[in-house]
């Protein structure tokens, strides 16, 4: 269940520096004036509090990242766990945001791997399109992502994995990888972060979903 009203959100993503503020200023220009090389950028739509994220750039200091999260309760978890850190990673921004707009914080071709985490199922078949592997997603990724990046998915919902796999295959993308028990697959699991979520439902006995997918 996603945080609501926690006193002080608002103000301190404001104050963060990790938080980028009126990020569409930046659309196409995020290597070159935020993090001032030209490393390739990988995007994590609805971090969370961010563990998967800042794990990711702590292991991989050649590559930026952009952690995108709508809830300000959520994201200022996240503001928190970075700035308890002794040594928070420099390639990483926050930016609160949402998904909804992202072909208006990022340019054609800018982005060159997509994360999605244990994205809200919305189960209701009226609200189908919010899913962030409805076609409605998957045009605004096959926008911003490069011709040669990939969108990796992990879900314990069977039902949304099922539906993204049929979203994926009836939008023209080519299906790279494809697990419905990953912490069992010696290859897919190979150098997995887990989330928050993750670790809570794979604890409870879920078994954790995954695709790789790509243009």
């Amino acid at each position: 269940m996603r945080l609501k009203n926690v006193p002080g959100a608002r103000d301190a993503i404001e104050k963060s520096d990790i938080c980028i503020k009126d990020p569409e200023r930046f659309k196409g220009k995020w290597k070159s004036e935020i993090f001032k090389n030209d490393n390739p950028l990988h995007i994590e739509i609805g971090m969370g509090k961010g563990r998967f994220i800042m794990e990711l750039a702590a292991k991989n200091p050649d590559i930026n990242y952009i952690g995108m999260e709508m809830y300000s309760s959520v994201i200022y978890r996240g503001i928190q766990k970075y700035e308890a850190e002794e040594n928070p990673p420099r390639n990483l921004v926050f930016l609160c945001f949402d998904a909804t707009d992202i072909t208006e914080v990022f340019d054609t071709e800018e982005i060159d791997r997509i994360y999605l985490n244990f994205s809200d199922p919305w189960p209701k078949d009226r609200h189908a399109k919010r899913r962030l592997t409805s076609d409605r997603f998957l045009k605004k990724y096959d926008v911003i992502l490069n011709k040669s990046g990939h969108v990796e998915f992990k879900t314990d919902n069977v039902s949304l994995f099922d539906f993204s796999i049929d979203s994926v295959k009836e939008n023209g993308w080519n299906i790279d990888g494809l697990t419905r028990d990953l912490h069992h697959d010696d290859v897919m699991n190979k150098g997995n972060i887990m989330t928050e979520y993750e670790q809570k439902f794979s604890e409870a006995g879920n078994p954790i979903c995954k695709l790789v997918f790509s243009r």
